[in-house]
C-alpha cells in the first residue's frame, strides 16, 4: 500500500454464492478502477457456505491481496455475520453490499463522491424492485409502519447497502449490540443521511436466502429495537377489553333480570368471548416474548461470530 492514500473498505457477506462471487469481484474492481487516490480492501465474510463459495474466494485472495476473507465456524445467521464483517473493516469509510448482485457495485463511486462532500452516511434506497412484487410491496408497507411507530425517522426502502464513515462505525461499536437492527441503529445516531435511489435488479443466479423466518426476524427486530408502541397497545387493549367485558356483563345481567323467561344467554357468547380473549392474550404474550428475547440475547454476551479462518489480513 502506498503512503498518503486513504484506505476504504468494501464488505460483502456470502452464503452459498459460488455463482456470484467471481462476477461481483470483477464488477467491484471495475467500479473502483478510476478511484486512484484510494486503496481498497475487499472483505468477504462467508457464513459457513455449503457449496464452493470458499474455494472461489480463496482463489481470488491468492491472486489479489486486496481480497480478504473471513470464514465462520458455522452459520451465525443473516444479522450477525454481515454486522461482524462490517465491524472488521479498517478503512476511513466502509461500503457494504450484498453478494447476490442485487446491490450494484457501480454505485460505489457515487457513494464516495457524496462522502467526499461531507456526508458520513450515504445509503442506497430501492423504491422500485424487479424482484418478487409481493415481497417488495410487503417490505415497503412494513417500513412505512415501522417509521410511523418508531421514535426516529427511518430511511425508507433501505437494505443497508451504502457507505458508513469510520466515525459512524466507531459509535456503533460503542453501542456493542450483539444483534442490532443496523438500518435503525444508524438513524438513532442522528447523522445526516444522503440517499441514492436505484432500481433493484432481479437475482439472476443462486437462490435467495430470505424466507418467512428471516423476513419475520428482521421485522420483529426492527419493531422491538425502536418502538415501545406494541407493548403500550397491549396495555391499552387490556384496559379497554376489561371495561368492555364489565359493560357487556352488566347488560346481560340487566336483560336477564328484566326478561328472565324470554332471554336465554346460551353458550355461544361465552365460547366466542373466551376464544377471543385467549387469542388476544396469546398475541400480546408473543409480543412481550419478543422484547424479553431481545433482552436475553443482549445479556448473554455471546460472541457475534466465531472465526474458522481469515485470509490476507495483516
Amino acid at each position: 500500500m502506498r503512503e498518503n492514500r486513504t484506505l476504504l473498505s468494501i464488505v460483502t457477506p456470502c452464503y452459498n454464492e459460488q455463482d456470484n462471487v467471481d462476477e461481483l469481484y470483477k464488477r467491484i474492481k471495475a467500479a473502483v478502477a478510476g478511484l486512484t487516490k484510494y486503496d481498497f480492501e475487499l472483505i468477504f465474510i462467508d457464513n459457513h457456505s455449503e457449496d464452493g463459495t470458499v474455494s472461489s474466494l480463496k482463489a481470488l485472495a491468492a491472486a489479489d491481496p486486496m481480497v480478504k476473507i473471513i470464514v465462520n465456524t458455522r452459520n451465525f445467521g443473516h444479522i450477525r455475520s454481515p454486522y461482524y464483517g462490517i465491524l472488521q473493516s479498517s478503512g476511513a469509510a466502509t461500503i457494504y453490499l450484498a453478494s447476490d448482485l442485487q446491490d450494484p457495485p457501480e454505485l460505489i463511486p457515487e457513494f464516495i463522491e457524496h462522502w467526499e462532500a461531507g456526508y458520513k452516511l450515504v445509503m442506497a434506497t430501492k423504491p422500485v424492485s424487479k424482484g418478487t412484487a409481493w415481497v417488495h410491496a410487503l417490505r415497503k408497507a412494513y417500513y412505512r409502519f415501522l417509521d410511523d411507530i418508531s421514535d426516529i425517522s427511518l430511511v425508507a426502502d433501505s437494505t443497508g447497502f451504502g457507505l458508513y464513515d469510520r466515525e459512524v462505525l466507531d459509535n456503533i461499536r460503542k453501542v456493542d449490540d450483539p444483534y442490532p437492527f443496523l438500518r435503525g441503529l444508524i438513524c438513532e445516531l442522528g447523522y445526516e443521511i444522503k440517499t441514492i435511489q436505484f432500481t433493484q435488479p432481479r437475482r439472476l443466479r443462486g437462490i435467495s436466502k430470505n424466507n418467512f423466518y428471516t423476513l419475520y426476524d428482521i421485522a420483529m427486530l426492527g419493531i422491538v429495537s425502536h418502538s415501545k408502541m406494541p407493548i403500550r397497545i397491549a396495555a391499552f387493549m387490556g384496559f379497554a377489553l376489561g371495561a368492555i367485558s364489565v359493560i357487556v356483563a352488566m347488560v346481560f345481567l340487566f336483560l336477564k333480570l328484566m326478561f328472565w323467561d324470554m332471554f336465554s344467554v346460551g353458550m355461544a357468547p361465552l365460547v366466542i368471548g373466551l376464544f377471543f380473549l385467549f387469542g388476544i392474550q396469546l398475541l400480546f404474550i408473543g409480543i412481550l416474548g419478543e422484547y424479553i428475547g431481545s433482552i436475553h440475547t443482549y445479556l448473554q454476551r455471546r460472541p457475534i461470530v466465531v472465526e474458522k479462518e481469515r485470509i490476507n489480513f495483516d
